[in-house]
């Protein structure tokens, strides 16, 4: 929560009190101009003149153009609150399908010891990077095949996100390292959710997405730190066709090959080993 202060109260009118009274029932801490229009019948540029009213009485925050929220009256003379910011990511992605992902899922899950700084959501709709509220967000298109795995986080009694499961969020890993913090990191979420994983269904999250990255970068991770069996992880064997991908793409292209999950291990067994350390 960030606050700033001054001296103004915080009284409304009674078209602004019908609007936040609704906004409150319908449990939307974020709105647009649109819902402003929706819920009092106003024109456009009146609503944009009640909302700016409600901003200098200290009610609402503008986080960016269009797009404000409600500042709880039990802040008292505080003036401008920003939600959270996953209450954010989720009206930035609009009717569309989303979820919070990689390396938020990470953090959210808690399989990272390091913080992240940036919102990252995967979403069917395509959007801009933005920097909303002071948070930046970015989002990764998905087609509505991809949009599985998810389930809710409840931010509070009231409100929840959608947010990849621990599985999907390590597939998603597998696919994107650049936005979980590296190969490493994904592989210390991994081991550090080892006894919550259920390994079966990471396997068919790795089918069904079908990206020979992830099947490769799973097989061996699995296999490494004895996560599976030979049996196992035969489906995804199967899967292999002749070419080399790079255990982590976000590093050169050296180190040993391993043939049997048709991968270039620029990340050494040591680094990997060191995960277990924590």
């Amino acid at each position: 929560m960030r606050a700033q202060y001054n001296l103004q109260p915080k009284s409304l009118g009674p078209r602004a009190a019908q609007l936040f009274t609704e906004l409150h029932e319908l449990r939307r801490s974020t709105f647009t101009l649109a819902d402003v229009r929706a819920i009092t019948g106003l024109s456009a540029s009146s609503a944009r003149n009640l909302v700016h009213k409600a901003q200098q009485r200290g009610v609402v925050t503008r986080l960016k153009p269009g797009l404000f929220n409600l500042v709880p009256f039990e802040l008292g003379r505080a003036t401008a609150h920003i939600v959270s910011p996953y209450l954010i990511a989720r009206e930035l992605a609009g009717t569309a399908p989303y979820f919070l992902s990689h390396g938020t899922a990470l953090e959210l899950h808690r399989m990272v010891t390091q913080p992240n700084f940036t919102i990252y959501v995967s979403c069917t709709r395509r959007v801009r990077p933005q920097t909303v509220g002071g948070y930046d967000f970015r989002f990764i298109h998905i087609t509505t095949e991809q949009e599985f795995g998810v389930v809710k986080h409840w931010i509070d009694k009231e409100h929840f996100v959608m947010v990849s499961d621990i599985e999907r969020t390590v597939i998603d890993g597998l696919r994107h390292p650049a936005f979980a913090g590296g190969i490493t990191e994904v592989a210390k979420g991994l081991w550090m959710k080892r006894e919550a994983l259920n390994v079966e269904l990471l396997i068919d999250y790795a089918q069904r997405l079908g990206v020979g990255a992830v099947v490769r970068r799973l097989g061996y991770l699995l296999e490494h730190y004895g996560l599976a069996d030979a049996s196992s992880l035969e489906p995804l064997r199967r899967l292999l066709t002749a070419t080399y991908q790079r255990l982590d793409p976000l590093l050169p292209a050296e180190g040993a090959f391993v043939s049997r999950w048709r991968l270039q291990l620029n990340v050494t067994p040591e680094e990997l080993e060191a995960v277990r350390l924590g």
